[in-house]
């Protein structure tokens, strides 16, 4: 239950978007001309074209590029990654990571290329 004298709920599938979300606005932004048709989407786990989960034993797809849609995987991006300090900070951080990752991968950027000035500290 909610109402007005009690925070709104914050679940993790909430977090997820609204990291994502962001992160996308923010790297099309600075590669508007070349995200302006790109759709970022979300979906809870892989799937191949057979309809069998989309893994092998060695790797899980965090995120997959479909023509002009970037989908990224919540459920191994949440699972499979080990962070050293499972705090909101360190999540977001993952999640920003991976969002980059995916965008850098659809530009065939490195990802450090994505925002260059961000990364300086002067």
């Amino acid at each position: 239950m909610t109402g007005p004298h009690l925070p709104l709920l914050n679940t993790r599938i909430d977090f997820f978007d609204m990291t994502v979300a962001s992160t996308a606005e923010y790297i099309r932004g600075v590669w508007s001309t070349e995200l302006a048709d790109v759709s970022f989407e979300i979906g809870a786990l892989p799937y191949a074209a057979n309809g069998r989960p989309g893994t092998t034993p060695d790797k899980v797809e965090r995120w997959r590029i479909d023509g002009n849609r970037i989908i990224l995987y919540r459920v191994p991006i949440e699972r499979l990654s080990h962070l050293h300090i499972n705090d909101d900070t360190h999540r977001r951080m993952l999640i920003e990571s991976c969002v980059f990752r995916a965008v850098a991968e659809f530009l065939g950027k490195d990802p450090w290329d994505l925002a260059p000035d961000g990364f300086r500290p002067f």
